[in-house]
């Protein structure tokens, strides 16, 4: 009788240290950033229906460009952008008017307190204020920004 006890014990005792080693393993792949999401996550840029983000660079020395396009249907004045990430904001240095189905680029200078180092990411908040030229009413559309910071 004592012999089956004393099997099962060291079952379990074989297991239970094989899931502890298997722990540890996983916690130091999380601890040194091997398991990270951000690693995984794909560039991109959205807006939202009627703007299209075509194009966009952002670089470690706090410059970024993105290139727009307006497909509201009607002409946007007084556009201008903001890149927004944990309540630190940086506003594009240019405002454009953009008619229906026009491009453009927004540009930003001096966003090294926002985007941080080369080789980390950017994971950032994308606002477009503007103005609808047909009625007069003010709108501020916004979108996503995720982008590797490159030198």
């Amino acid at each position: 009788m004592m012999k089956k006890g004393q099997a099962a014990m060291e079952f379990l005792m074989t297991y239970g240290w094989a899931i502890l080693v298997v722990l540890a393993a996983i916690a130091a792949l999380a601890y040194f950033g091997v398991l990270s999401p951000d690693r995984f996550l794909p560039n991109k840029c959205t807006l939202p229906s009627g703007m299209a983000c075509l194009d966009f660079t952002v670089v470690d020395t706090g410059a970024v460009s993105i290139v727009m396009q307006n497909s509201l249907g009607f002409e946007m004045r007084n556009a201008q952008a903001s890149i927004v990430v944990d309540n630190e904001t940086c506003t594009s240095t240019n405002t454009m008017n953009m008619t229906n189905g026009a491009k453009d680029t927004f540009t930003f200078t001096g966003c090294t307190n926002v985007i941080g180092q080369e080789g980390s990411k950017l994971n950032a908040d994308l606002k477009i204020a503007y103005t609808n030229a047909a009625s007069g009413l003010s709108h501020v559309a916004s979108g996503s920004l995720i982008s590797k910071v490159t030198a």
